[in-house]
């Protein structure tokens, strides 16, 4: 398992040979508020995994133990004039959009906080896993601001415009269970499994085409929101993508032969 470090607060570790990839959210002492330079670490450790193309699955996790991560670093917005925070702004997006973008598929591991741009980048995330310490929310309307980092866009996604319109405009925070329920996480786990739970669904997800995974995940991005003869024409094109690949060739011959497919090397 190799380790490489962004800056401070990011750590990525690599499993399965390098086809998982581990972002860690490594600021314990603030419970993983993103700062400025934290936010720059996030969007570097993207970059640099989306270049990889022997990275199948990343997975999101934290070092903390009571916090995926508490959202924006308020303690440093405080000090900011406005034209800081201004200036400030394309580097948060950035820890964002960096997790929105990855091409391959992601998964958060949240346990505790997930409050605010916390729970933003488990929404960014394809699927989230949860353990029952899990407390999430987007409270940001309380302190005068919005869901800044893909919340007012993502979670109508997930749970309806409806549904999302309460939890932004109350700004509540919603337990693991009742969290479960609605939708806003996708697994519920027993305290102190969902790392473990989440890489275990990685290892699952890896195994398949890393073409497939790509173009899969792809056509789910590309599709959302368009009309389904629109979307039916972005799987056509994911499809011509993978058809006449060596994922493909070698996908049917293993079935064909009941073995474990031997993927082709990345190029």
């Amino acid at each position: 398992m190799g380790e490489e470090r962004f800056g401070e607060f990011v750590l990525v570790r690599r499993h399965e040979e390098g086809s998982v990839a581990e972002l860690v959210l490594d600021r314990p002492k603030a419970m993983n508020a993103v700062s400025t330079e934290m936010a720059r670490s996030v969007a570097a450790a993207c970059a640099s995994l989306g270049g990889d193309e022997g990275v199948r699955v990343v997975v999101v996790t934290s070092t903390h133990e009571r916090a995926f991560c508490v959202g924006a670093d308020l303690k440093e917005r405080n000090s900011f004039s406005d034209a800081e925070l201004l200036r400030q702004r394309p580097v948060a997006r950035g820890a964002y959009t960096g997790v929105l973008e990855l091409p391959v598929p992601t998964i958060a591991a949240v346990h505790g906080f997930a409050l605010g741009g916390g729970f933003e980048l488990a929404l960014s995330c394809d699927l989230i896993v949860a353990d029952r310490t899990a407390v999430v929310g987007l409270p940001e309307v309380s302190v005068g601001v919005i869901p800044g980092g893909g919340g007012t866009q993502l979670l109508p996604r997930r749970v309806g415009a409806a549904r999302a319109s309460e939890l932004i405009f109350t700004a509540r925070r919603v337990e693991a269970e009742e969290a479960h329920r609605l939708g806003l996480v996708d697994q519920l786990v027993e305290a102190g499994e969902d790392r473990a739970e989440a890489l275990s669904l990685a290892v699952r997800i890896a195994a398949n085409s890393p073409v497939g995974l790509r173009a899969a995940k792809r056509a789910l991005r590309l599709g959302q929101g368009l009309d389904l003869r629109a979307g039916l024409e972005v799987e056509d094109a994911a499809w011509r993508a993978v058809a006449f690949s060596g994922d493909r060739a070698e996908g049917v011959a293993a079935f064909n032969e009941r073995r474990a497919p031997r993927w082709p090397p990345a190029v």
